[in-house]
């Protein structure tokens, strides 16, 4: 029978987790990335911008998530977005674009009624551990 391995990652170049879930958990070199809103990582504040701004912050909290994970950008093999309005849409796409340049991940985008602090966009990810 194999090890089956689980690491709980935690890092401060993220947000904190603001209710009973862990930033990250790395399994059998997989790392499974919980949601993240934007939230500035040092101060915990949110940030109200643009979508495309909101998106951003988003995205480089997810790589600081992925880079602690052992992981990075390009390795993401499934992404989840959700966004509260979905005519956001297209400008979402673009800053989402700059993160993933060439060979982008599987990904699903949803509209949602509501996400947590009331923001506008949230995205988790699934990645490969770096070897």
């Amino acid at each position: 029978m194999s090890h089956i391995t689980r690491k709980v990652i935690k890092t401060e170049s993220a947000p904190s987790a603001i209710g009973p879930y862990s930033q990250a958990i790395v399994a059998n070199g997989v790392v499974y990335c919980s949601g993240q809103i934007p939230l500035n990582p040092k101060t915990g504040e949110l940030i109200t911008g643009s979508i495309a701004e909101q998106t951003r912050l988003v995205l480089n909290n997810l790589r600081s998530v992925l880079e602690a994970s052992g992981s990075s950008m390009d390795q993401v093999v499934k992404a989840g977005v959700f966004l509260k309005d979905l005519s956001d849409f297209n400008d979402m796409n673009k800053v989402y674009g700059e993160f993933f340049p060439t060979d982008p991940p599987a990904r699903a985008c949803v509209e949602v009624s509501r996400l947590p602090k009331d923001v506008d966009v949230e995205i988790d990810c699934i990645a490969l551990v770096l070897s």
